[in-house]
């Protein structure tokens, strides 16, 4: 089965395609490697895939797994991605190429247009003019926004967002939605939860609160504390996605919505304890109110994913956050 990856040089996008080419899929990655956080990581990430060298726009084989291959381009770019549908003839696209960030949003609005509503319009152009059998691609709880009904379901009616970034990430929803109405394309959307573990994102909390601790200074922890997350383990994610690769929605309309987190909401400080274990130096803590597009509690109801693919997630936050040190420490 021949599969496109786009956001492969991604945290979530590196995971899945190093599971996909073990398991013998061929897999074609697409990743613009922007510069919202670090350039470096990105490219290692590619390396670890065998990509050691990029030109921009030109297909680059990998030097360590034959079904591997990657293209460094920006899916906002409307004739590349169309000539990349093509040329590869797609049977499954993955999108979790975006740009991701609550907080990123309020300083860069037209980064978030640009890749997550111009850039999936794109991809389900491709997936409509060459017909694919099944498009998976990456929403985010934050379309939840301030929901007080807990633990959140796929069900709930959602139309207020507190980001843009979460507005993004609902529009794509019923972006997809719409193109399984009109073309028929089986679309499978999953709400991920505070996604962390090995190579992760920077900018993502675990992994900054790991740099300044390591450096010895503080940490914010916003709403004094009262934040509420539920972390997800990188290799949760990637089985899932996996399962659902070849069960395509069906019926009248072939769109289908997921949760995926962990089904348990932590505490920010619990969490910021469990990381002082594994990293054996207490926090210098500064306690902060709200701030803008945050919300204060994330809780996902995973109940049709179970019915689905049997889901049951394995790593606990405990785990998840010792092997993320231990890959920080080596890493770093």
């Amino acid at each position: 089965m021949k599969i496109l990856v786009t956001g492969a040089a991604g945290f979530i996008g590196f995971h899945l395609c190093k599971r996909l080419l073990e398991d013998g899929y061929t897999v074609a990655g697409v990743d613009n490697l922007n510069s919202y956080y670090s350039f470096k990581l990105k490219k290692d990430r590619l390396a670890e895939l065998g990509i050691e060298k990029l030109k921009e726009n030109a297909w680059i084989k990998s030097n360590s797994k034959d079904n591997f291959k990657f293209l460094k381009a920006d899916i906002s770019k409307k004739k590349i991605i169309e000539q990349v549908f093509e040329e590869q003839k797609f049977e499954v696209v993955i999108n979790l190429a975006a740009q991701a960030g609550v907080r990123h949003s309020l300083d860069n609005p037209h980064a978030y247009t640009s890749s997550n509503i111009e850039g999936f319009l794109n991809i389900l152009e491709g997936c409509r003019n060459y017909p694919v059998k099944h498009l998976i691609y990456a929403s985010s709880s934050s379309v939840y926004g301030d929901n007080k009904e807990v633990p959140f379901k796929t069900s709930q009616h959602l139309d207020k967002p507190v980001s843009l970034y979460a507005a993004t990430k609902k529009a794509n929803e019923l972006m997809a939605y719409t193109y399984s109405h009109l073309y028929d394309i089986p679309t499978t959307g999953l709400r991920f939860f505070t996604v962390y573990g090995p190579w992760g994102r920077p900018d993502m909390a675990y992994f900054k609160f790991t740099n300044l601790i390591k450096q010895g200074k503080q940490i914010d922890i916003y709403n004094n504390g009262e934040m509420y997350r539920d972390f997800t383990y990188i290799d949760d994610i990637v089985e899932s996605i996996k399962k659902l690769i070849p069960i395509a929605p069906e019926g009248e309309v072939p769109s289908e919505l997921f949760n995926i987190g962990y089904g348990s909401p932590v505490k920010l400080l619990e969490f910021v304890e469990i990381l002082e274990k594994h990293l054996g130096v207490v926090a210098k803590k500064n306690f902060m109110p709200m701030q803008p597009g945050d919300v204060p509690r994330t809780w996902a109801d995973t109940a049709d994913l179970k019915k689905k693919i049997n889901y049951k997630p394995r790593v606990s936050l405990d785990e998840g956050i010792k092997e993320f040190v231990a890959w920080y420490k080596n890493y770093i």
